[in-house]
């Protein structure tokens, strides 16, 4: 009796099935996008604005003398840019900010944060090494990682 054909169905079905060994040992760091843009806190909120859309993101930390003091999010800005006598032109980014983002290690398991922002309903955390940002994870890089544990290729 040759098992070959079988040997070869299990392979298959193993490598289709999600490993939760694998994503258990997975960090923030495999799935944060790298070298985020980031806006000084002093900017305008146009600016802001512009460099959302030019770059396609959604969220911004915001940096003070290189030290993250805030986030910045599209919804912020949408929500601002709605309401009456709001100038994005004259309005700063400190004005809209979140001045307490949600900022992890690059070590930080993924597991942890994405249970964390879930919880706490973020949209992103900042992912920090020696007080400096070098990348941001949002619910958009949490769906890739979802995808990867059920067996999809991105």
């Amino acid at each position: 009796m040759n098992l070959q054909p079988c040997k070869t169905r299990l392979a298959a079905l193993l490598l289709a099935r999600p490993n939760k060994d694998l994503m258990q040992d997975k960090t923030i760091a495999d799935y944060m996008t790298k070298s985020p843009h980031s806006i000084g806190y002093d900017q305008s909120l146009a600016h802001a604005h512009q460099l959302m859309r030019e770059h396609h993101i959604r969220h911004l930390p915001v940096l003070n003398g290189g030290r993250l003091v805030g986030i910045l999010s599209d919804r912020d800005l949408a929500f601002l840019e709605n309401l009456k006598d709001v100038d994005a032109a004259k309005m700063r980014v400190e004005e809209a900010m979140t001045a307490v983002p949600y900022a992890v290690a690059k070590s930080a398991s993924l597991g942890h944060v994405a249970k964390e922002m879930a919880e706490h309903r973020y949209g992103s955390a900042v992912i920090m090494e020696h007080e400096h940002v070098i990348g941001v994870f949002t619910t958009v890089d949490a769906l890739r990682a979802l995808a990867e544990a059920c067996g999809q290729k991105l």
